[in-house]
Order: C-alpha cells, then structure tokens, then sequence
C-alpha cells in the first residue's frame, strides 16, 4: 500500500500554521510529512518562505508519531554541506528518528541569494555529489577533513550525532540524477509519475529503497474557487523542473507563466471536492511503482478544512487503491 504524505509548504503559510498544520495531518492519519526548504515562493501570490529548518526543530517537538523530510535542500550553494549535516543530525535528534534528509541540486530561485553565482546542470550534479559525500563523513561521527573540487572542511565533527543518522533521499529528473542517487541515496524522490525515473534509480543501485513522490491538489468546496486559487497560486509547476530550476525571482516565475489559463491548471491539478479526482491524481505514482506519496493542499488558508476532509474521506480512499 502506498504511504500518504502531507506538505508542509512554506511558501504557503508562516512558521506558526505550519507547525500547527503538521500537528492536524498527524491527528488526521497521514502517513509521513515533508517540507519545503525555500529563500523565495515560486509567486508572489504564495507570499510566505520561512526559514524550513526552524519550522522542523519546532514540529520534531509538537509531533511524536509522524515523519518529517526536507522536500527537497539543496546543500551546495546557499547552505555549506557540512552545515546541513549539523542540521539534519540536530532534527533528527530531536525528533527522536523520524527524520528524513532529501537533497536536491536545487534552483536558481532560492541559491542566488548568496551572491556566488549559479552554475550549469553538469557543474550542480558534481557539486551535489561531493557534498553528499562530505555529509556521510561528517554523520558518522569523525572528525573530516576534506579538500575537494568545489567544497573545503577543516577538523569538522557533529558533536551531537545520532547514532542511527538521517536516511538521504535525492532528487531525480533525468539520467544522471537518477545515477547519482541510486549510487548515494538511502531513497529517490521525484515530482513526476515516470517510471522510467525509477527504472533508472534501479539500474544504478536503487533497486528495493523507498521511492517518494508528490502531487499537487486544490481542496475547497467551492470547485470555481479552488481553481481560481491554484491558478494563482500553483501556476509555475507546470513549466517543469529544467525550465524552474533557472528562474531566479518570483517576477520570473509570474512572467514565465502569464499566459496560462485557469483551465490550463485545473487540467493537471485536482480542484474541488471530488475524491474520485484526487485519487485518480495519485494513482499514477502508484503505477509507476512510488512507495510514497506527498500531497500538496494548495492555498494556506484552507489547510484545516482540507486536513478534516483528507482524514475522513481522502485518506481511506487513497488506501482503497
């Protein structure tokens, strides 16, 4: 059966909603939780980016059943690896092991901000994979030196490390990022249903490691409504990863997406009420063979109406699949 997630996505909510809004999906029955890990929102219309791993430190302490996860970081340009390595361990101390890190070659959007620059795919992926590496040294609890092509740490050592560390999950969209997690990862995460992307992550030794998807949805009662919201608020995800991962701003995203109707959105996104809909969104990832599944409830404001409505009828019927 696959799992059901919940989003913590910050680009929707302040840091307090959201630590509330994880506590509901725990109440509620979701399986696990993710978050996302942003500078900036896609859109302007989102108009929130708290600080993600505050947010986790506070839900690792108001939860106690439900896993959490970065959805994704990207440890290469705006956070030094050895820095997400003190972080995961931290969260996953304090969740008591219910943490998760994904790791991603990340987005022009929200790396810019430090001022260094943004590479090219080839030089993202090299990138990713040193810092990978540096993170597996630094959790097993040694002192790590290291003096690579891209990063430097001198006499590093997490002074509080778990002893069962975080497990790695990494972010694929094409071969070789399918080839680098399958080489490095615990677990593979995508935001699209193809299965090929997991036939790749096996090929490269992924074979038999949870594999987590996401899907983005518009609960409201009012379909009209939920439409208008996700139009506005959700429009950029279907420019797709190689086209987002270059726009640095918001202003970029709107331009980018001006021409995309409210129809154009509700052609890819559920919106309303109807359960049979949102199954049907999910059920792809299931047929590609994802173990996991996140949902994205478009639109802060409606986080508790959906929680509510997910636990009594969503929930059993995506685990009626």
């Amino acid at each position: 059966m696959v799992q059901i997630g919940y989003t913590m996505m910050t680009e929707h909510a302040g840091p307090r909603q959201l630590v509330e809004d994880v506590v509901h999906a725990e109440q509620v029955g979701f399986d696990f939780s993710v978050t996302s890990d942003h500078y900036f929102p896609w859109l302007a219309t989102q108009g929130h980016s708290p600080y993600a791993w505050a947010v986790l430190g506070a839900a690792a302490q108001a939860t106690s059943r439900i896993p959490l996860m970065t959805y994704v970081t990207c440890p290469t340009v705006r956070y030094h690896p050895a820095i997400v390595a003190q972080k995961a361990a931290t969260v996953q101390l304090l969740s008591e092991g219910r943490f998760r890190l994904g790791l991603g070659a990340g987005e022009a959007l929200n790396e810019h901000v430090v001022g260094a620059g943004w590479p090219g795919m080839a030089t993202r992926h090299e990138m990713l994979t040193e810092a990978v590496e540096i993170i597996r040294a630094l959790f097993g609890g040694d002192y790590v030196n290291h003096h690579g092509t891209y990063f430097d740490v001198e006499a590093a050592k997490l002074w509080d490390c778990p002893a069962d560390p975080p497990p790695i999950g990494i972010a694929v969209s094409g071969e070789r990022s399918c080839e680098i997690a399958g080489r490095l990862a615990d677990l593979v995460i995508a935001v699209e249903p193809k299965g090929e992307l997991l036939t790749a992550f096996d090929r490269h030794g992924g074979s038999g490691k949870p594999r987590v998807g996401q899907v983005p949805v518009c609960y409201d009662a009012d379909r009209e409504t939920a439409v208008r919201r996700a139009h506005e608020q959700f429009r950029w995800f279907g420019g797709g990863w190689k086209v987002n991962s270059e726009l640095p701003s918001p202003t970029a995203f709107k331009a980018a997406t001006q021409f995309v109707r409210p129809e154009d959105v509700a052609a890819s996104i559920p919106c309303g009420d109807d359960v049979d809909a949102f199954v049907e969104a999910v059920r792809p990832y299931k047929e590609a063979g994802f173990t996991e599944v996140a949902l994205v409830q478009v639109g802060g404001e409606r986080q508790r109406e959906f929680l509510d409505w997910a636990g009594e009828k969503l929930l059993p019927a995506l685990r009626g699949m």
